[in-house]
């Protein structure tokens, strides 16, 4: 790969820009300074650095943010603070998030740049599990559990897919749902007679939010984390 290109894909600098400062002997690779933008770098391999910063190539990466409530799940926004704004210091500028939470929802998310992954995922076809955690309003009782089981009428033209639930306390539930529709949990919820107060979602597919992450932390997903998003294509 050559070196201009290797620093444009890690989104360092403009490509124009890049030539420039390789001319200008900011740039070394494997600690010698190289001053050819068509230098042959090996991804796998090669240390690059530039400006002080060591890279090292990943064409797609991920990471696992605990979203907190207040934030849009979104690359910008006018008003608010999105997710990846909270993403610091991590060197990329190409990251966006796998999917959506509600601004008020917390929980986890990926943001990511591989593009192609997230169709696969979020793809209706695909029925990708996910769990959220939600505190009620009101006492969640058998019935509700009955109904969110055999699918509820949110105003679509069909009912939802059938849910699981799991009662863990006279308000909370964790609900599995296999759809993506907007506000769905809320709008389930509401279909049955209750309201939720507080939502986070804690599982997306096989892959688990870190409880360690408060909310607003982040961490880059492990090789086997990767590859439980990757089993779901």
């Amino acid at each position: 790969m050559r070196l201009d290109k290797f620093l444009s894909d890690m989104k360092c600098a403009t490509r124009s820009q890049l030539k420039k400062d390789i001319r200008a002997g900011l740039v070394t690779v494997n600690g010698e300074m190289v001053r050819q933008s068509d230098f042959a770098v090996d991804e796998n391999k090669d240390k690059v650095g530039y400006k002080g910063t060591i890279y090292e190539y990943e064409k797609f990466v991920y990471y696992m943010l605990n979203k907190p409530a207040g934030v849009v799940s979104a690359t910008e926004d006018k008003k608010d603070k999105t997710v990846v704004d909270l993403l610091k210091d991590i060197g990329r500028d190409d990251l966006f998030p796998m999917g959506r939470l509600d601004k008020d929802t917390e929980g986890l998310l990926i943001l990511t740049n591989d593009g192609a992954l997230t169709h696969e995922l979020l793809s209706p076809t695909k029925h990708v599990e996910k769990v959220y955690e939600c505190t009620l309003a009101e006492p969640f009782d058998v019935t509700q559990k009955e109904k969110l089981e055999q699918g509820v009428d949110i105003g679509e033209k069909k009912l939802t897919m059938p849910a699981k639930v799991a009662i863990l306390e006279e308000k909370k539930i964790a609900l599995t749902i296999l759809e993506g529709k907007f506000h769905q949990v809320k709008r389930m919820l509401q279909a049955v007679g209750n309201e939720v107060i507080y939502l986070k979602r804690v599982r997306m597919g096989g892959l688990v939010l870190d409880e360690r992450l408060q909310p607003g932390e982040y961490r880059k997903l492990t090789s086997e984390e990767v590859k439980l998003l990757q089993e779901k294509k």
